[in-house]
């Protein structure tokens, strides 16, 4: 589609015009810490800069900090940077742009009925100033002005971010050497797409995003505006491994920005760098915590720690796991993922001291229940253990909660088919444990994609295992194989395959070099694919 820019921008001059009859700040709720000065957290951030008109070095450097927060997803924080700027320099018209942008939409968190007056409020004050501006930032400021309107309707959301992204992309084709302009019109594209769920290579949505994002990297592999929305753009399709270039530089671009230490293990996980991404993983959590000396930006921690147990899991790290389950249990008041991890791991007599069920919600609590009575069955109680199961069972199927976006009710039922076939090994049903495993499985894959998965395991370990048991060999080598497609390298599934061709007599050497590598940092001897 070609575009008439001076047409468009008169248009957006038009509209603008009519906006800047705003409502005053005093009719704005604001979030408290707006009105606590924020510092400039030199030691955090990266080099990055993107030069404004204001000739403040101060105003630069708060406008920059304010930038970087974005490309991390630190929205607040950004707008408190943003509106420093602003406080130090007044007529800077850019600065109350950049504010506009860090209340909008982004790609954790649609743009809400609350933030929605403060946006239209900052953008009108950049309208207001805009004859102060340099083209450019005069350009930004229009193109932002199409995003905000007076009266907030989450029905016309949608319509909004196209019209901003409209606007952007005539602006990137104005300014294609500005490589933020060019990542900004890829981040308008992303929030006109579904944030969940699988990405197909061959949509022309993702190939016209993909194709914007690149053109970024390509230039500057380390940008970390672009990386951060390319490994989002990439994981869920069938070649996550597209971002893994940029992804090795991501995690020092803003060296204090939790999240953006974090972003790489998206990519890590999806293609089996387990170790790396208990890296990436282990600096978001140290930055999360140096916030508080103002050493880092916390943002996530909790989704931090749970991507960690789970690449910790995978490469046979226990203790690493289980202290990340212990660190979440303190930092969210839930035991969920101490519980598992200590299931995953086989530390039955250490799950009764996990006392506390957490009654948060439905699957948290359900997943404590699953942990109990799995342990106290392998400890040899097995009445307990029926009567968990049975409590499990039940909440499976009542519950109408959903965890974070995932139906309760399939979720539960991953568990209760593991402890309901475990329950069945332990009395020689073979056939009850294979076809509760096989339930098990079947619910675990209807879970949609979702980055760490709700489990610090795999259903298809204990499917592979049962199948060892009957001498079904070749499908127990079958599901193990999908799991490795699904989790690659991952010890668990090539241990079992191993064990697979043991029992028929049989060695692979590439099994073997496989297993060996995926296991070298593992504090953990197997005997099963499942404890």
């Amino acid at each position: 589609m070609k575009w008439n820019w001076t047409i468009l921008a008169g248009a957006l001059a038009l509209g603008a015009s009519s906006a800047l009859f705003a409502q005053s700040d005093s009719d704005i709720d604001y979030p408290e810490s707006f009105d606590t000065p924020i510092p400039l957290f030199t030691v955090a951030l990266g080099d990055f800069s993107y030069p404004i008109s204001s000739k403040m070095p101060e105003v630069q450097a708060y406008f920059d900090q304010g930038f970087q927060m974005m490309y991390s997803f630190t929205t607040e924080d950004a707008a408190r940077s943003f509106r420093e700027a602003q406080l130090l320099d007044p007529e800077c018209a850019i600065c109350y742009w950049g504010e506009a942008w860090a209340w909008g939409s982004y790609l954790n968190g649609p743009m809400s009925p609350d933030k929605s007056p403060r946006a239209f409020a900052a953008i009108n004050k950049a309208l207001a100033r805009i004859d102060l501006a340099s083209a450019k930032e005069a350009d930004l400021i229009r193109a932002m002005s199409t995003r905000y309107v007076a009266d907030f309707s989450a029905e016309r959301r949608l319509d909004q971010e196209r019209a901003y992204s409209d606007a952007m992309a005539v602006l990137a084709a104005k300014y294609p050497d500005d490589l933020d302009i060019v990542t900004l019109y890829g981040d308008s594209l992303f929030l006109l797409e579904p944030r969940r769920g699988t990405r197909d290579l061959d949509d022309p949505n993702v190939i016209r995003l993909h194709s914007v994002l690149t053109s970024v990297l390509e230039r500057d592999i380390r940008h970390p505006g672009a990386c951060h929305l390319y490994v989002h753009a990439t994981e869920s399709t069938p070649n996550p491994g597209l971002a893994e270039g940029c992804a090795e530089y991501l995690g020092t671009a803003i060296p204090g920005a939790s999240h953006i230490n974090h972003m790489p293990s998206h990519t890590w996980n999806e293609i089996g760098r387990w170790s790396d991404s208990i890296r990436a993983n282990i600096m978001a959590w140290h930055s999360d915590q140096k916030a508080a000396i103002g050493e880092g930006f916390a943002i996530y921690p909790m989704h931090n720690l749970a991507m960690l147990l789970f690449a910790a899991s995978m490469d046979g790290q226990g203790a690493l796991a289980i202290q990340a389950g212990k660190d979440y249990e303190k930092l969210m008041d839930s035991s969920i993922y101490h519980a598992l991890t200590l299931v995953r791991f086989g530390r039955f007599d250490e799950v009764a001291a996990v006392s506390k069920r957490p009654e948060n919600s439905d699957f948290d609590g359900g997943s404590w229940d699953f942990a109990q009575g799995y342990a106290a069955l392998k400890m040899g109680d097995t009445f307990t253990a029926r009567e968990y199961l049975d409590k499990l069972e039940q909440l499976a199927q009542d519950t109408t909660d959903n965890y974070r976006f995932h139906d309760g009710k399939n979720l539960l039922s991953v568990l209760a088919g593991i402890l309901r076939g475990e329950m069945a090994w332990s009395t020689g049903d073979m056939a009850s444990a294979v076809t509760a495993f096989e339930s098990a499985t079947d619910a675990y894959n209807n879970i949609v994609y979702d980055e760490p998965e709700p489990f610090p395991f795999s259903a298809k370990h204990w499917l592979g295992a049962a199948y060892i048991e009957v001498g079904e060999y070749a499908k127990a080598i079958t599901v193990y194989e999908e799991d490795l497609r699904e989790h690659p390298h991952n010890g668990w599934s090539l241990f079992g395959i191993k064990q697979a061709l043991a029992a028929q007599g049989k060695t692979d050497p590439d099994i073997d070099a496989r297993l060996e590598q995926a296991w070298a940092r593992s504090d953990v001897w197997l005997l099963s694919s499942k404890f």
